[in-house]
């Protein structure tokens, strides 16, 4: 009877963790309080209306330390979400335990050197004994002569340009629908997808992370675009940057949303017009982190993917197999938040190639919102056979069964608005009927 009282304590306490871990990383997301240290710098209106994405974990610190700017060691950014991790999350690693195993050499001592400010050029005492360079300037500063331009350009000939204006109507061309490039393109993407490919198994070689670190990850990345109104592909690019630098290097725990924040760093530099600065990506980690180690952790990602970001995504290959297809919105929408289903869990998704995933996601949703399958024109263009991808629609769409009871319910809540027609309230189908 004791041992089953033990078992009993045991699994109590494991579950008691795991609600409260669930409860800091749901508060991740909380009100920036208004009379914040870090309120110093920004407008009086913005900085009531902002919000703070935090830490992974919620660390408890000194007024001095949650100052911007202030040199700290970052605390465990992690949050507890299982067993092994609720052991030894509060555990500091040793101080003799590197946090990657590849050693990474230090800066010179040269770039913190402060630069001598640059000497002044009188330009307004040359300018004033030299009246031949005035004058040589004020000719040079005289206005162009205008050229003479026929009214309307002469395109009876066989010209390979796409004219926008012929005959005095405008024609309205999609910079997606290139037919005549459209084979050689996913051709392209379909060798580039294999080159860029992270290793399915790498976390079995990980000692300090596990799939459910990288779960809580991704799931906070999720909300990091949401908060920024980022774009897709920018998650689907910092999840691939994640997943293949994890490939290659061993990280400690500590470290991990580090390596996420310069991954959505990075990945906003690439896709975005607008990305974020340097120091929103600290902001969004509530200063676990400083700028610094940040920008280092940038240069490091990008010597261990060799600086090769263009890699081909789910969304990608989503959008290639839209484009001639006759589905509606809600068919796309579906498709996309199973698509971003998919790269919560590492397993067992990682085994399969973005195309595969991104026929599965469109089989799943064409099936659940119309009842149909795969088409023959998609068969044709990718040669894939509905038999050959049904391992991965049925892995999906049991990820699809359990969405609403999985740990990291951040995709479920992005796509419940109505900018995505509130796919994720959809009933989900409990057999798949496809032929």
């Amino acid at each position: 009877m004791s041992g089953v009282n033990r078992g009993q304590s045991s699994a109590a306490s494991e579950h008691h963790n795991q609600e409260n871990m669930l409860t800091r990383l749901r508060g991740s997301v909380k009100p920036r309080a208004a009379a914040s240290e870090n309120q110093e710098n920004l407008p009086p209106k913005q900085a009531a209306a902002r919000t703070v994405l935090g830490a992974l974990q919620n660390n408890q610190r000194s007024k001095n330390q949650n100052q911007r700017g202030t040199k700290q060691e970052p605390t465990q950014p992690l949050s507890c979400k299982n067993e092994e991790f609720g052991k030894s999350c509060h555990e500091k690693p040793s101080a003799k335990q590197p946090s990657f195993q590849i050693h990474v050499d230090q800066p010179d001592a040269a770039c913190t050197k402060k630069m001598q400010p640059p000497v002044p050029v009188k330009a307004k005492a040359i300018a004033e004994d030299s009246p031949t360079i005035n004058n040589a300037v004020a000719r040079l500063r005289q206005p162009l002569a205008t050229i003479d331009m026929p009214s309307a350009m002469d395109v009876s000939f066989d010209s390979p340009m796409d004219m926008s204006v012929v005959e005095g109507e405008e024609k309205l061309a999609d910079v997606n629908e290139v037919p005549e490039y459209a084979a050689e393109i996913h051709t392209y993407l379909r060798e580039m997808e294999i080159k860029t490919r992270p290793k399915a198994g790498y976390m079995k070689k990980q000692p300090d992370i596990t799939n459910s670190m990288r779960a809580i990850l991704v799931d906070w990345l999720v909300e990091v675009g949401e908060e920024y109104k980022l774009q897709n592909e920018t998650l689907y690019l910092a999840v691939n940057y994640i997943d293949r630098f994890l490939s290659s290097m061993s990280v400690l725990r500590g470290k991990l949303q580090l390596v996420g924040t310069a991954a959505m760093l990075l990945a906003s530099k690439f896709e975005e017009i607008y990305p974020p600065e340097v120091a929103e990506f600290v902001y969004i980690t509530d200063d676990t982190y400083t700028k610094k180690q940040l920008l280092r952790m940038e240069h490091l990602v990008l010597k261990v993917l060799s600086f090769d970001l263009a890699a081909p995504t789910i969304n990608q290959f989503l959008t290639q197999y839209f484009l001639g297809q006759s589905v509606n919105k809600q068919v796309e929408s579906l498709a996309m938040y199973l698509g971003e289903l998919s790269l919560v869990d590492s397993d067992p998704f990682l085994k399969y190639l973005p195309s595969q995933m991104a026929a599965a996601a469109y089989i799943l949703a064409n099936n659940t919102v119309t009842g149909g399958s795969w088409p023959q024109s998609l068969m044709e263009k990718t040669g894939y056979s509905l038999e050959e991808l049904m391992p991965c629609v049925e892995d999906l769409h049991q990820t699809y069964l359990n969405a609403a009871q999985h740990a990291q319910q951040s995709v479920r809540e992005k796509y419940k608005g109505p900018k995505y027609l509130e796919v994720s309230n959809l009933n989900v189908p409990t057999k798949l009927l496809l032929s």
